[in-house]
């Protein structure tokens, strides 16, 4: 580049540089008026996500940026990302108590990730927090002594065992509830178990979400339900939506969702390692869609192997859907090897025709992602 062309791009770059001060100020600005929307929340009990407003609001943006000739997607991307900072602000000044009048709440379990999840959330919400882990049974019953609540969070293999060996005796009017990712068992433990109000939760989401705003909270129902409605309402109130199902109708779900995708998942990352790929090599040659499934693998084998284990081998139904998707793989590979490619698109058009209207859906909700993937890359 010549001189002249030096110094006018290095004055452009001042100018943005000041234009990005600028914005920096406005987003502090933006921050510390969300603190106080969270504050008025806090203190009137309402939920920090409120989707019709954030819909409303969206659209209204987009209208604007149309108008003056920027990308509508632009100033939605920007948004969102604000708004999910702005749900992780907004837990810090804490939620409204709705049973002021419960006790203290026991989470058996409470030392694992998802337990202090659940243990924070409740402590932000002012209630008494007290844990009770593998150690600590010979204090449990001091610790249920006077208990609102007690939260099973234990792993999957132990917790019917836990809940008929350890949780027997406790006080008629506390609630018995569990986190555990498969139903049917635990909640029939729990009824069998204890005569007061029961309830089943399986928060769809991991411990390391900052915020619980837009999870899902899955609700199986057990006994009492007016007793512990108010824990219902309190999840909602930090953000997530309730969705209520039957313990054997979730289970069966699961085997696709969780057990089918992870074991899924484990083959694909065993498969990788077995041929010894060079992952850095495969990043190099990787569009951005590649490089998103690679990472959901590789995020698998970031976590705990004995969650995984009992997540897939927790349910004898898994086995069976398991086998069904092995069993189409392989005629899937059988009609690769005949070379029938007619047959391949066929099956392509009954699959997608299957999808219906969700198929162009997901490629809509897909194409953010995987800007924001290639976003992130570097060099």
């Amino acid at each position: 580049m010549n001189e002249k062309t030096t110094a006018d791009l290095e004055q452009l770059r001042d100018l943005i540089d000041g234009v990005d001060k600028q914005l920096l100020n406005l987003l502090r600005k933006r921050l510390d008026l969300v603190a106080q929307v969270g504050a008025v929340k806090h203190a009137a009990g309402v939920p920090i996500y409120a989707p019709q407003r954030e819909a409303a609001m969206l659209a209204k943006r987009r209208a604007e940026a149309e108008s003056m000739g920027i990308s509508p997607q632009l100033i939605e991307d920007v948004l969102r990302r604000l708004m999910r900072e702005s749900y992780l602000n907004e837990k810090d000044v804490g939620f409204k108590q709705v049973k002021t009048d419960l006790g203290h709440v026991v989470i058996v379990g409470g030392e694992g990730q998802l337990g202090q999840l659940f243990g924070q959330m409740l402590s932000l919400s002012g209630y008494e927090v007290k844990t009770l882990d593998k150690d600590d049974w010979m204090n449990a019953k001091h610790l249920f002594d006077g208990a609102g609540m007690v939260l099973v969070t234990v792993p999957i293999k132990v917790t019917c065992d836990v809940i008929r060996t350890h949780l027997t005796q406790l006080p008629s009017d506390c609630i018995l509830a569990d986190l555990t990712s498969i139903k049917g068992e635990p909640v029939q433990a729990m009824l069998d178990a204890h005569q007061g109000p029961v309830v089943g939760l399986h928060p769809m989401f991991g411990p390391d979400v900052g915020s619980l705003a837009k999870q899902v909270v899955v609700v199986c129902h057990g006994r009492d339900e007016h007793e512990y409605q108010w824990l219902l309402e309190q999840i909602q109130i930090w953000g997530a939506r309730i969705v209520v199902a039957e313990p054997q109708n979730h289970d069966s779900a699961m085997q696709l969702v969780q057990a089918m995708r992870h074991f899924s998942s484990f083959v694909y990352g065993l498969n990788l390692c077995k041929e010894q790929a060079d992952i850095d090599n495969l990043l190099q040659f990787s569009s951005p869609i590649y490089r998103l499934e690679l990472a959901m693998v590789g995020r698998l084998f970031a976590q705990d192997p004995e969650l995984y284990a009992d997540i897939i081998f927790a349910q004898q139904g898994s086995l069976v859907a398991i086998s069904d998707y092995l069993e189409n793989y392989q005629e899937a590979l059988t009609l690769l090897k005949s070379g029938n490619r007619e047959a391949f698109v066929e099956q392509f058009k009954q699959v997608a025709q299957w999808f219906g209207d969700f198929a162009p859906q997901f490629q809509h909700e897909s194409r953010a992602m995987l800007q924001s993937v290639n976003d992130m890359k570097v060099g």
